[in-house]
């Protein structure tokens, strides 16, 4: 069969590509570096022609017309089981609704309330056998697409072709778009002395050989900084990131000690520079498995020495955290930060660390607090957490009472704050 002359003739424009979308339809999106961001620039363009478009994602990294703009209320509803900054910002404007979902299991809870009709995502060019890589992100994208009616797709050179479970035949495909866009680049992280202090307690609790699970941000790097005395670590972690690259090019990271895809970087989802995405390209010792298996508890806990760090918006003095809203704000999503610390649990040596600052804006609020704000969603329950660090130190919660875990958690929390805390522990007789 000639691949080349099948793909030919599912070239298309993006105008051509987007009259397969109609009117009440379910559209899913791939994510984050991967997002289609040819197609979702475009498809306001379609508004006069179309209503109760629902479009279904997460993480996005750009502000879309077609959700942004308050005209678009009725035409398109963004579904999205991660806010982002346009999410937040578009909210009020009735064109963005939040879909709680733990990530292993997002695609089949939405698909019993609803399947695709058509799939948007992003690849890298197509090899002589006529297969394509999904590129740096199978955290959804393979489930949905399976699932859908149409499937529309971005090819792009710039995208790294990945191994592990990512990919698709052109016969899959229904149409192609082309595009030579740049991949996403995010900007370096600078650390300061606190998240510099955070770092350091937590690699002190990070055991030779142990398997990580760590994100994007100031601490994970600030984590990552700090690791470079350890030997033999692994990776199973849903996004990765610069960090572990360097800690890989350190010989820090070898994957060799690891129970399941043992000698193999596992990850469900990248994000980075160009130096990252350039390593990803062709390389065996990465794989990009589903979401519903890498951030699968029961997959997680057969990693020994598993260690998930993760962070939160707050965290009472039981120990219930909220990474999620500001109250009854929604700011972000469940994403992983609950699965991986229930993994946690399964895992022989594991260990599943919140790490954060005390405070925020100039120390006037504590990231500490008696009670959850009203409201807010508790993401993780108190069960399943075993320490938390801020750069005050380590509270360790693992099978301590109530009593206990709030000792702890006054001692790291900053010293504005403790007598506070005391005084309403006391009245609301948590302890």
């Amino acid at each position: 069969m000639n691949y080349q002359e099948m793909y030919k003739r599912k070239v298309v424009s993006v105008e051509e590509a987007l009259q397969e979308i109609k009117s009440g339809q379910e559209i899913a999106c791939s994510l984050i570096a991967c997002e289609p961001v040819t197609m979702l620039s475009q498809l306001h363009t379609i508004k006069d022609r179309v209503e109760d478009v629902s479009v279904v994602t997460a993480l996005l990294m750009n502000e879309y017309e077609f959700f942004m703009n308050p005209e678009m209320k009725g035409h398109f509803l963004l579904n999205t089981w991660f806010y982002t900054g346009g999410a937040r910002k578009a909210h009020s404007h009735g064109t963005v609704s939040y879909v709680p979902l733990e990530l292993h299991r997002a695609v089949a809870s939405r698909s019993f309330f609803r399947k695709p009709d058509v799939f948007l995502g992003c690849a890298s060019t197509m090899d002589k056998h006529g297969y394509l890589s999904l590129s740096i992100d199978s955290v959804c994208e393979k489930d949905l697409l399976e699932q859908a009616d149409k499937v529309i797709i971005e090819v792009n050179p710039n995208f790294p072709r990945s191994y592990g479970d990512t990919h698709i035949h052109i016969s899959e495909i229904d149409h192609i778009i082309e595009s030579e866009r740049p991949l996403p680049v995010i900007p370096e992280v600078i650390i300061n002395d606190k998240e510099k202090a955070i770092g350091e307690f937590v690699a002190d609790l990070i055991e030779d050989e142990s398997t990580l699970q760590i994100g994007y941000g100031n601490i994970p790097m600030a984590v990552t900084a700090c690791l470079t005395d350890k030997k033999d670590l692994g990776v199973h972690t849903e996004l990765f990131s610069e960090g572990l690259l360097d800690l890989y090019e350190a010989g820090v990271i070898t994957n060799r000690k690891k129970t399941i895809w043992k000698d193999k970087f596992v990850a469900d989802c990248a994000l980075g520079t160009k130096r990252l995405y350039d390593f990803f390209d062709n390389n065996m010792a990465v794989e990009f498995q589903r979401g519903r298996i890498v951030n699968d508890p029961q997959v997680i806990g057969r990693n020994h020495k598993m260690v998930a760090i993760n962070s939160a918006l707050e965290i009472d003095l039981t120990g219930q955290c909220c990474a999620e809203s500001i109250g009854s704000q929604h700011y972000s999503g469940t994403g992983g930060h609950k699965e991986f610390a229930q993994g946690i649990q399964y895992s022989p040596g594991g260990k599943s660390i919140i790490a954060f600052q005390s405070t925020l804006k100039n120390d006037t609020i504590s990231h500490i607090v008696p009670q959850l704000t009203p409201g807010a969603t508790v993401t993780t329950s108190r069960i399943d957490v075993d320490y938390v660090v801020t750069e005050y130190g380590v509270a360790n919660l693992r099978g301590r009472s109530i009593r206990e875990r709030v000792r702890e958690l006054i001692n790291i929390a900053h010293p504005n704050f403790r007598d506070f805390l005391r005084s309403e522990a006391e009245r609301n007789q948590i302890w």
